[in-house]
């Protein structure tokens, strides 16, 4: 079983992983479900959080990362995708990518046998996703996931890889997902119909795309941002973007119109002043850096799943 998307779950998946993610939060140390294994982190681009945990993740699991960095690999340069993958199944257990497009995580998957896990992608990043989901059961002290049902979840700015997996997550977990962008900016088309399709499958839950930021943070329990241009993002002019994205920003004018115990979230690394105003970032109903530790937890469940 490998983890390209979300959707590659069932509600009772993200249950366990969350099960397992609070065992591992509470106890850190002392495991050894990766006992001989050997992980592969493949990172086409620059990281910290994903670098860190996944490195972390590894090792406190009982196992043995090898970090590949972009200039250390041929993948896809020098050596086709499809061979890497048939060489690297021979020496490791599974590979952990951090990739600049998606397409290579399928051209992974499909030409090994191992394990392949998203770190991130230009279409989806659903190990960030989990760890959000663990802040978000954490902070309003859900005892199961059960209780996601009907949580306005409604995220701000471009409809980039964060908001593609959130609202799979949210049809998944039966949330009611807004999604505003301007326009020209909302998600992929692809993970929109799958979120319907996932919707109608449990009957619950709700996606909404505006481009009416005050209707989505109205009575928000969670809003959340990433930044208006990712470093995926090439052909994005930054002072067209100035002039677009300021309505998207999560500001105190914003908070007000969401609920009082709101939870504001934010992948990292943040433009305060951009996406995010530094009061809000800095405000009692910040959980940002709460959400960058679970990434660690969140992984080490991805793992134990991935090798049950």
């Amino acid at each position: 079983m490998s983890l390209l998307t979300l959707w590659d779950l069932e509600r009772k998946d993200i249950s366990k992983l969350m099960e397992y993610a609070e065992y591992f939060k509470q106890n850190r140390y002392g495991h050894d479900v990766l006992k001989n294994k050997n992980i592969a982190l493949i990172f086409e681009s620059p990281s910290t959080r994903t670098r860190i945990s996944f490195d972390l993740a590894v090792n406190e699991l009982g196992g043995h990362s090898l970090t590949l960095n972009h200039n250390e690999i041929h993948l896809g340069k020098k050596e086709s995708i499809e061979d890497t993958a048939r060489v690297m199944e021979r020496f490791v257990d599974a590979i952990v990518a951090r990739v600049k497009k998606h397409d290579t995580l399928e051209e992974l998957d499909k030409n090994s046998k191992i394990p392949i896990v998203n770190a991130l992608s230009d279409l989806a990043h659903p190990c960030q996703i989990l760890a959000d989901i663990l802040t978000i059961k954490e902070t309003k002290g859900f005892k199961s996931i059960d209780e996601f049902k009907g949580l306005k979840l409604s995220y701000f700015g471009d409809g980039n890889n964060i908001a593609n997996s959130l609202i799979i997550a949210g049809a998944i977990l039966g949330m009611d997902v807004f999604i505003a962008t301007p326009r020209s900016y909302e998600p992929n088309g692809i993970f929109v119909k799958k979120a319907l399709e996932i919707i109608e499958k449990y009957g619950e839950g709700s996606l909404t795309l505006t481009n009416d930021a005050k209707l989505a943070a109205k009575d928000a329990d969670v809003l959340y941002t990433d930044v208006w241009i990712s470093m995926s993002d090439v052909n994005k002019d930054l002072e067209t973007i100035k002039k677009i994205f300021p309505p998207y920003q999560i500001n105190s004018s914003l908070m007000e119109l969401a609920k009082e115990d709101s939870i504001v979230l934010h992948c990292l690394p943040a433009n305060k002043g951009m996406e995010i105003t530094s009061e809000v970032f800095e405000s009692k109903n910040s959980y940002v850096f709460d959400e960058a530790e679970n990434r660690l937890h969140a992984q080490k469940a991805v793992l134990k799943y991935l090798f049950e």
